[in-house]
């Protein structure tokens, strides 16, 4: 009785914390946030097509690792997240420290490093002519940054069986992780990630029998055995530069660049949820594929929050947090502690409620 009177407290306070984000966070505290977000990524957008990916995909890695705590930005040296190996290619930290620095002479102390991150991953979406949606703010910023914790990050060459438990253990569903997959319809990915699936990818060389024939030539052209792992090719063939779901058309065709958006067709679910955007009814059946990831976004947003009192606001992008090392011991070793005294009293009483609803 003991073990699951704990248990329920446990998923009570776990589900508070993405419970205490909401649209509109800063609407009196700072009401100008979200605009500065929007003009700085539009601004940067106007010089560069490349930066809608970029900022989408820095969210992404800052949310898989220790939740979206913004703890990605943190410069750590070479311990830190930034510079682990499953983040490689993660960029995007200029535009975030322009807006967060622009936000910061307006309101001081008050707007999140996490919250620019997932506002600005929201503006780039839009600017590529994706989906727009509202994002939930309250987000507080962690103070550790986790080499270790980002070489666990969903990698390309996984297998859908090993992608479908990493989104599972963030919360996240099959459906979520076909619509988040086909973020890839924007961007570009380096050879380097293709050269396996190209020329080694069965036992004594040889090409992933699942790519079309058709396209194994165009793929080799731009990724030449022994060439450069460093150039680049887009992720999307055929609408690379504008976000829809003809990547998920590609894969169903044989024409998914990258081996894990292929396996996406391999799995009975997976495969099921991407013909469930074509065809002729599917427009009049369930939500669209752009409402579906827009509802993604939202949940890949709640992964792991701090908020309240747990976490800091950091003032300056990169700063680690280097005078707190007892308080961080506290934060992280017993977070219960940094909830209000309130909240705790009513989840208790919530759960012994539940219980003695349960028990015999």
């Amino acid at each position: 009785m003991a073990l699951i009177f704990f248990i329920l407290v446990l998923s009570h306070l776990v589900g508070m914390s993405h419970g205490q984000l909401k649209v509109g966070f800063y609407g009196k505290t700072c009401p100008e946030a979200e605009n500065i977000v929007s003009t700085v990524v539009r601004q940067v957008a106007a010089s560069s097509q490349k930066i809608a990916p970029v900022l989408l995909r820095l969210h992404f890695h800052d949310c898989f690792v220790q939740g979206c705590d913004g703890s990605i930005l943190l410069e750590n040296g070479e311990i830190g997240e930034r510079h682990a190996f499953g983040h490689q290619g993660v960029q995007g930290f200029e535009v975030i420290e322009r807006a967060k620095e622009e936000i910061e002479k307006v309101c001081p102390g008050i707007v999140s490093c996490a919250d620019v991150v997932a506002l600005a991953a929201r503006d780039a979406v839009v600017l590529a002519n994706g989906p727009s949606y509202e994002v939930e703010t309250g987000r507080r910023d962690g103070v550790i940054s986790n080499l270790t914790l980002a070489d666990n990050m969903p990698d390309v060459s996984e297998s859908i069986q090993i992608l479908k438990a990493k989104f599972s253990q963030k919360g996240l569903s099959e459906k979520d992780l076909v619509v988040l997959s086909a973020a890839h319809t924007i961007g570009t990915t380096a050879c380097f990630f293709m050269t396996e699936r190209l020329y080694n990818f069965v036992p004594g060389g040889g090409s992933d029998p699942s790519i079309d024939p058709s396209f194994l030539p165009e793929l080799m052209a731009a990724c030449p055995r022994n060439g450069d792992v460093n150039a680049r090719l887009p992720m999307d063939r055929g609408s690379s530069e504008e976000f829809d779901n003809n990547i998920l058309q590609n894969v169903r065709s044989g024409f998914a660049v990258l081996r894990s958006d292929a396996s996406l067709y391999e799995d009975v679910d997976t495969r099921n949820i991407v013909d469930s955007y074509f065809g002729i009814f599917s427009p009049f059946l369930g939500t669209s594929f752009e409402d579906d990831f827009a509802n993604a976004m939202v949940k890949m947003g709640r992964i792991d929050v701090l908020t309240g009192k747990q976490g800091k606001i950091r003032s300056v992008l990169r700063q680690n947090y280097i005078d707190g090392k007892e308080e961080n011991k506290q934060q992280y070793n017993f977070f219960l502690l940094s909830f209000d005294y309130s909240i705790i009293f009513q989840t208790f009483t919530s759960v012994l409620l539940t219980v003695a609803a349960i028990d015999p």
